[in-house]
């Protein structure tokens, strides 16, 4: 049950759904959206819920189903039902481009089963025929006409109407000539058609030297148009023809509906189908703009969210980031919150949030909560917000809210969601807060759940004192004294009633009486609560730091950690390269030593010999010197302009043509770019090859395993996407990949035009282009690479 009958009026819900209808591509999906209401029906929710999401992480990966060709299905299901009707071409083109897509969007899902089980359910039992658009189209052309391959009759009655305008073509220009010639007619005038006759323009003079019928003449009178009697007879043969083409094009589409009317059963399926993804995809849309997510669900009541935020707010304020997340907490032992504060302190805010977010829930939307928040399932939302009084039912205010209440303890129970709004205003202070006391143990009696709002000290205090029920606070800032929006759940809040009077401009006189009025009792008690309130701000603001010091020292203890072990890599490839060196000139020396002395042996130790055995020893020597010393490495990174360098980790080489000892200016075959001089390296030049320095190697197999020809920058600033491109276009050129994709997602495009333009400048890139439609369209950039 949903009280009151304009619940969704009050809440806002209705500017939800007005913005989901929005988000429809046809009519059959905002014909659902319309008809999108509150269900307990928990499995079916788990399905729309489930089903909601998996859409939106097919538009994340931008690759989604389509929804072009959708189209109002009720026309056609009107004529398909009414026997002897027939449908137009142009309507037989709109069924077979909708079959056509729809059959796309089957088997888009139907090869995604497994990673989308949801979204499979809407094809279980659904019956295409695939080959239904292809004999659709042969009657029809894209033109949307009928062609004349439709029958055997169409086709000789279009062939001979092409004759029969041939004919009377030929007939018309012989005898216009002629008329030319003759000089009856006046200079630049052609034939023309007038009342649907073909007709030649006469000088009125003239008009009776050629023998025909007078269809009109000029505004004039000077020039009078006659159909010439020579034609009439294949004019009339060509009117004849027409109206047989049209009775044989009827008689078609007749026979084509006639067979279509047959399969109304499957295509109201199709149609069906064609509404489901239509609403999907505009839950999907409106839960990217509203950043919503799809919590745990559970099929009992409980209220236990994560950074709740009031969806209308993201359409109220500019700045979205300004928007304060709720954490509101309910459970099975303290069913009810009672939130106080100050007023515009966001008090009635947090409540609509509740009922707001728990209805979009029910009607199977996505929520914009943290997805590790619980919702359960209620099965009344009874809600008593605004001024319902009325003149037609002789209804105050006060009275309406008495209703309202009467109707909650009447009709609530243990899975009733209850809203109230400024608990016993209306009336006097002290029997309305007495009235509220006794509606909320009523409540409590009949374990309903329940979210109220008051400025009432004897409902604070009964809170504070009974099980079941929990104080809340909006918190509000007493030196400034502006709300902050965060909910404070165990501890009531003060209305800082006094405090704003004297920011307001009341005298200090009129205030301390106020004061002496109230009585020291309420005045300790507000000052009390101010005092949790400072109390708390400071505890969680040393807490904040606090965390925030862990996490900083947690960063760099991994960062030290990270490098500690890069290092230990290192070394060990290091020492593991130079024993293998030293192992393999170790061999070298002996086998060299080994061939001198048999040498000296074999040549009886001849001094010229024993010179050239020294010779060789000599050169094994300096070689084995040359491969031990290793440049300094601090060196490495000390470049000037003419030095030939690559980037670390890359093999690429360039020329330096600058630096200031930062940045280089490097040109790197026809492309000049500024790099951070300590990510260059020097190089060798010999012959017109680079030569790497030895200082490092490259392990460019390892690049070519671990490259992916995709690279992801979703969520990315621009700046930060562009280098992560550079780097990308960088190694996918060394590699020699001939083509490589950009997933940046669709959005609002932003993204995607700065990574296009980048693109462009690069004279490797051939070509740019929107991945194919089934496969992420306009949300994939294509780059074939030169």
């Amino acid at each position: 049950m949903i009280h009151p009958q304009d619940f969704e009026q009050r809440l806002g819900f209705d500017k939800i759904r007005e913005r989901l209808r929005s988000f429809c591509v046809a009519e059959p999906g905002r014909r659902l959206a319309d008809r999108l209401s509150f269900s307990s029906d928990y499995a079916a929710l788990l399905r729309d819920l489930h089903q909601a999401n998996e859409v939106v992480q097919l538009l994340q990966s931008g690759q989604v189903y389509s929804t072009s060709h959708f189209t109002d299905d009720e026309p056609l299901v009107k004529i398909l039902s009414l026997e002897g009707a027939y449908l137009d071409a142009v309507d037989i083109l709109r069924l077979a481009r909708l079959l056509d897509v729809l059959i796309q969007n089957y088997n888009f899902i139907e090869q995604r089963k497994a990673e989308y089980p949801a979204l499979s359910e809407l094809i279980r039992d659904l019956v295409l025929d695939k080959k239904l658009p292809g004999r659709l189209l042969q009657v029809v052309s894209e033109e949307g006409e009928v062609r004349s391959s439709a029958s055997r009759e169409l086709q000789d009655i279009r062939n001979s109407l092409q004759e029969a305008h041939q004919q009377l073509r030929s007939t018309l220009h012989r005898i216009y000539r002629n008329a030319v010639q003759q000089g009856w007619i006046s200079e630049g005038s052609q034939p023309t058609i007038r009342n649907g006759r073909f007709t030649i323009p006469l000088q009125a003079a003239y008009k009776r030297m050629l023998k025909g019928f007078v269809q009109d003449e000029s505004a004039t009178g000077q020039t009078v148009f006659v159909e010439p009697a020579e034609i009439v007879e294949i004019a009339n043969q060509i009117r004849e023809l027409e109206l047989a083409e049209k009775r044989e094009v009827v008689r078609i589409l007749t026979a084509l509906t006639s067979s279509l009317r047959q399969m109304l059963p499957m295509l109201r399926q199709a149609f069906h189908f064609m509404a489901q993804l239509d609403i999907l995809h505009a839950k999907a849309l409106l839960a990217n703009e509203l950043d919503c997510s799809i919590p745990l669900v559970v099929n009992h009541p409980i209220v236990h969210w994560y950074k709740a935020r009031h969806p209308l707010l993201h359409y109220a304020l500019a700045d979205k980031a300004s928007v304060v997340p709720l954490d509101i907490f309910l459970s099975e032992q303290e069913r009810m919150l009672l939130i106080s504060g100050p007023n515009a302190g966001g008090k009635s805010v947090c409540l609509k949030t509740v009922g707001l977010l728990q209805y979009m829930l029910q009607c199977g939307l996505p929520v914009p909560a943290s997805p590790d928040s619980q919702f359960g399932i209620f099965e009344d939302i009874l809600a008593d917000i605004g001024d319902q009084q009325s003149i037609e039912n002789d209804l105050s205010t006060y009275s309406s809210h008495l209703k309202n209440m009467a109707l909650f303890i009447h009709q609530g129970g243990p899975r009733s969601l209850v809203l109230i709004d400024e608990m016993g205003s209306g009336t006097d202070p002290n029997f309305g807060g007495a009235i509220a006391q006794a509606v909320l143990t009523a409540l409590l009696k009949k374990q309903v759940w329940c979210v109220a709002t008051t400025h009432y000290y004897n409902l604070k205090v009964f809170a504070g004192q009974t099980p079941g029920i929990r104080n809340g606070a909006m918190r509000f800032d007493e030196h400034s004294l502006k709300p902050a929006y965060i909910l404070d759940i165990g501890k009531p809040g003060s209305s800082f009633a006094m405090e704003i009077a004297e920011k307001t401009g009341i005298p200090a006189d009129v205030l301390n009486l106020a004061k002496e009025i109230a009585g020291n009792d309420l005045l300790n008690f507000d000052r009390l609560v101010r005092q949790l309130q400072s109390d708390r701000l400071i505890l969680e603001k040393q807490r904040a730091e606090a965390e925030e010091t862990t996490l900083l020292l947690k960063e760099q203890q991994n960062r030290l950690q990270q490098e500690i072990d890069l290092l230990e890599k290192r070394k060990k490839q290091i020492l593991d390269e130079a024993k293998s060196e030293a192992g393999r000139l170790l061999q070298e020396a002996n086998r060299e030593i080994e061939k001198t002395i048999r040498h000296i042996r074999e040549n009886q130790a001849q001094k010229s010999e024993t010179r050239k055995a020294r010779s060789k020893l000599k050169q094994l020597a300096e070689k084995v010197h040359e491969k031990t010393t290793q440049p300094d490495v601090k060196d490495k990174h000390i470049v000037k302009p003419g030095d030939y360098v690559r980037l670390e980790g890359q093999l690429g080489h360039g020329e330096v043509i600058e630096t200031d000892g930062k940045m280089a200016l490097v040109q790197f075959g026809e492309l000049k770019t500024r790099v951070e001089v300590s990510r260059l390296e020097k190089s060798q030049k010999t012959g017109g090859e680079y030569k790497k320095s030895p200082v490092s190697r490259v392990p460019l197999h390892e690049k070519r395993v671990h490259f992916n020809n995709m690279l992801d920058i979703r969520g990315k600033r621009v700046e930060e996407a562009l280098t992560l491109l550079d780097q990308f276009i960088d190694t996918a050129l060394l590699l020699g990949e001939t083509e490589v994709k950009i997933l940046h997602g669709k959005g609002e495009g932003i993204l995607r035009k700065a990574v296009r333009d980048k693109l462009k400048s690069w004279p490797q890139v051939a070509s740019v282009a929107d991945e194919h439609v089934e496969q992420g369209g306009s949300g994939i950039t294509v780059v074939v690479l030169k």
